[in-house]
Parts: C-alpha cells; sequence; structure tokens
C-alpha cells in the first residue's frame, strides 16, 4: 500500500469517535516498535517527523524505512512533518514524498499566522498534501519547539472559524491544557483540559479534525525506571489518559505522543546496562528497547485512541 493522506483517515475517525495516533520517529527501532503495533491491533498510523529527527536521521533513511515498513505492515501510514515552521520546511518535506505537513505559525500575529499558514496550504495542496495548522501555543520544550509559561496560550475559540475559512487548512492543531516534553503537571495537581473550548471549536466547525499536542501521559513506569538505572528525573503527571480517551470521542481526530516513545525506549536502555555493564553489542540493548515502544504503543492503540481494528 502506498502512502496516505490524513482525509479519510479523520473522516473515519470523527464519525467512529475515535482518535488516529501520531507517533513521532527519529529511527529504526521507533519505527518498527509503532509500526508492528499497529500491524499486530490493524490500526491506520500517522509517523511524524520533527524537523530534529529529519538533521539527525537524515531525511532519504527515514522515507527508506518508512517504505520498508509499508511493505512490512501494508497499513494505511500517512507520514507527517512535526512543527514545521518555515514555508521552505515544508516544501522539501512536501517534495521529498511526505504525505501531510504541519506549519505552526503560532507564535506569529493571527494576521501573520494566517499569511504563512495560506502559502503553505496553497502549495500542498497543488501536490496533493494535507496541512496542519495552529491557533494557540503549548507550554514545554521538546526539539526546536521551546514555549515557557508565561508565553503559552489556550486557542481563543472566536479566531478558529475566520482561521480555517481563510487558510484552507485540513485539520487544527488547538491549546486546551496539554504540553510538551515529560514534566508537564507536578504531582499533588489535579491536570485538566479545557474540554469547554474543545465543545466550542466542535460547535464553530462541526465535523472538521482538530489535533493534540503534548499528550504523552509520562508513564510513571519508565521514569521510575529511569531513575532507578541512574537517572535524575524529577516526578510529573502527563496527561490522563481517561481526558484523552473523552477527547478522541469528540473532535479530536489526531493525537501526537512522542515523549512516552523516548521514555519507553531510554528506560529500557538504562535498566539493560544497569544489569548487564559488560555488553555492548548495540543489537543486545536495542532490542528490549523496541519491545518496549511495541507494547506501550499497542497499550495507546487500543485504550488511549480506541483506533485498533480501525484500518
Amino acid at each position: 500500500m502506498p502512502l496516505v493522506t490524513s482525509t479519510e483517515m479523520f473522516k473515519k475517525a470523527y464519525e467512529g469517535g475515535y482518535s488516529i495516533g501520531a507517533f513521532n520517529v527519529n529511527n529504526m527501532e521507533i519505527i518498527q516498535g509503532i509500526t508492528e503495533a499497529a500491524k499486530e491491533e490493524n490500526a491506520p498510523l500517522i509517523l511524524q517527523v520533527s524537523a530534529g529527527a529529519r538533521k539527525y536521521a537524515n531525511h532519504t533513511y527515514l522515507m527508506k524505512l518508512i517504505e520498508a515498513a509499508l511493505i512490512e505492515t501494508d497499513l494505511p501510514i500517512c507520514v507527517h512533518l512535526d512543527h514545521g515552521d518555515t514555508f521552505e520546511l515544508c516544501k522539501s518535506c512536501i517534495d521529498g514524498g511526505f504525505t501531510s505537513v504541519m506549519i505552526d505559525g503560532s507564535h506569529h500575529s493571527f494576521e501573520d499566522n494566517i499569511k504563512l499558514t495560506r502559502e503553505v496550504v496553497e502549495y500542498a495542496h497543488d501536490h496533493g498534501v494535507v496541512v496542519e495548522g495552529e491557533l494557540g501555543r503549548l507550554e514545554g520544550v521538546e526539539d526546536d519547539v521551546n514555549v515557557s509559561a508565561e508565553d503559552a496560550s489556550y486557542t481563543n475559540p472566536a479566531q478558529v472559524q475566520e482561521f480555517v475559512q481563510r487558510t484552507g487548512v485540513d485539520s487544527l492543531a488547538i491549546a486546551i491544557g496539554t504540553s510538551h516534553g515529560a514534566y508537564k503537571f507536578k504531582p499533588g495537581t489535579k491536570p485538566q483540559l479545557r474540554f469547554d473550548i474543545l465543545e466550542e471549536v466542535e460547535r464553530l466547525l462541526p465535523g472538521f479534525p482538530i489535533v493534540l499536542h503534548g499528550a504523552s501521559s509520562v508513564i510513571p513506569e519508565f521514569v521510575k525506571m529511569i531513575n532507578e538505572h541512574g537517572g535524575n528525573m524529577p516526578d510529573a503527571i502527563g496527561v490522563p489518559e481517561d481526558m484523552l480517551r473523552k477527547a478522541a470521542s469528540m473532535a479530536v481526530c489526531k493525537i501526537n505522543i512522542d515523549s512516552d516513545l523516548r521514555l519507553a525506549m531510554t528506560g529500557t536502555i538504562r535498566k539493560y546496562f544497569d544489569e548487564n555493564p559488560s555488553h555492548f553489542d548495540p543489537r543486545q540493548y536495542l532490542k528490549p528497547a523496541r519491545a518496549a515502544i511495541k507494547e506501550m504503543v499497542r497499550h495507546k492503540l487500543i485504550n488511549v485512541l480506541g483506533c485498533n481494528g480501525k484500518a
């Protein structure tokens, strides 16, 4: 099966009350773990590549690894640029075979965000590629994204109709209380998502696919594993999975997951070296890391996204 856009995925997800997992990829083992879980659960899939991942792994290598995943799984897979911040970056990914791009103009004024997003949309649609825009700014740090608490802002529902109409975007990322990175909420706090904002956006844009960034749950098992084997991560609470499942049952058709992948891989590798300090064969420590990613993704597909069996 060739690469697909997210258009049909989102249509089915909206109507079916579930969401598609958008998992960030950086290397072969991560891609294998994600796609093996999706194949076993017969789930549609979005593989996301950030600008940082593209620099690290090389565009050509990543595309060839994803091509191998298509051959091995025969699943509908969309390849998406995560947090593109310039027209040039989006154009390069479109020209290089991506089927979806995100242009993040949320750090600009409303009018400049519209102008930049519209420029990307026009080029992308001319090449059969879909575009995700963003309104509102999520707090946190992840790759090249770094937004302080002072600069973060919830999405203003009053702006969404005008933004979508004037830009022509195919989906919209909104800020309702999620955040990038692993340090989301301090222990003792009660995480809350602004479902009132999501409900208003859903009312104003009926049938239109909404996206949540920064939606890793910061699985305590892996944070504990890292700290038990030489790490020093502060305790943190991620986005509660029941809240994400509720969002997926509403207008949210795409949920982004990155930090949980990193924690699963890093925790497993740290544990392996602690227990096997003299080993030096990468295959030996990457194999359990890949397996940990696979089981974590399987859990997300079934219990959070609800997209298992939907391919």
